[in-house]
């Protein structure tokens, strides 16, 4: 192989469209918490070091699962099951950027260091082997994917308060949906891996889509708590509410009917749903 295609493999194995939804998670939960009073050379460091983070976890998330992947058509091609990368070398590659990542955040804080560290501990050491052991890993997972906006918060701040935490909240709920219609869409895939989703224990989708559903009602009053906490108005309140009703419909039609496109529709619609929040959370802010 040419340097040239080593080096795509390694950035492949980084999956930079994750980093990328991490870094904007992150800015995000930075600039609501700054409102335009903070240090901003803090900025930067923040999305090198998130960056650094979630790449890193991701490398060493792929080099413990590599044999499951081997088996998946949807991973089998990624760098370490085909053999482009020695899993050795992602090991280190994987490490040295975790921890590279939380020595960049230390330069911010303790607190923002602290939650980039929790971010890798909990996906790579508890989330990772959870999904060879139970469903519940969905839940487990959403933590970390949930931390991004608090460390973006600390970062400005250096503190978490009401806002923070519901925002997180939030976002922790949001995932459910999102990952159970991607694991409903590949079942077949991820019991071929060996991954003990909700989706690959059950035929009927019934169990699937009805924690779905679920999620989604129960996302509708935990985003208006910015409303509650008086951090956000009026417009972020109808805006978030008319969302968590599209979101919460997409969800019925999936628990309705079931099928591949239903799962497809409600993945897509989870994806319209957190950015639309953050916009509205932006504007209303005068951000």
């Amino acid at each position: 192989m040419t340097a040239k295609e080593i080096i795509r493999a390694y950035v492949a194995l980084c999956k930079p469209r994750i980093g990328v939804m991490v870094i904007v998670t992150a800015v995000i939960g930075f600039v609501i918490a700054a409102n335009g009073a903070t240090d901003w050379s803090r900025l930067p460091l923040l999305i090198l070091g998130v960056l650094t983070v979630a790449s890193g976890a991701t490398v060493l998330n792929q080099y413990i699962e590599r044999e499951n992947d081997s088996r998946m058509l949807r991973t089998q091609n990624r760098p370490i099951p085909k053999g482009v990368i020695p899993a050795g070398h992602a090991l280190m590659f994987g490490v040295y950027l975790s921890m590279g990542g939380v020595m960049v955040l230390l330069l911010i804080n303790m607190l923002t260091a602290f939650l980039g560290l929790l971010t890798a501990y909990l996906y790579v050491l508890v989330y990772t082997p959870l999904k060879r052991h139970t469903w519940l890993n969905t839940s487990v997972g959403a933590i970390p994917g949930a931390l991004p906006i608090l460390g973006g918060w600390t970062a400005a701040t250096g503190t978490m308060d009401a806002t923070a935490w519901a925002l997180f909240a939030t976002l922790w709920i949001w995932q459910h949906p999102h990952f159970y219609a991607i694991a409903w869409m590949y079942r077949e895939d991820y019991a071929r891996g060996g991954f003990k989703m909700l989706s690959t224990i059950e035929e009927s989708g019934a169990r699937t889509f009805g924690q779905s559903l679920a999620w989604a009602l129960i996302l509708v009053p935990v985003s208006l708590l910015p409303v509650y906490f008086g951090a956000a108005g009026i417009v972020y309140g109808v805006g978030v509410s008319l969302l968590g009703v599209y979101f919460a419909r997409s969800a019925w039609i999936a628990y309705r009917k079931r099928g591949a496109q239903d799962a497809r529709s409600l993945m897509r619609a989870s994806l319209v749903y957190w950015p639309a929040l953050m916009l509205l959370l932006l504007i209303d802010l005068g951000i």
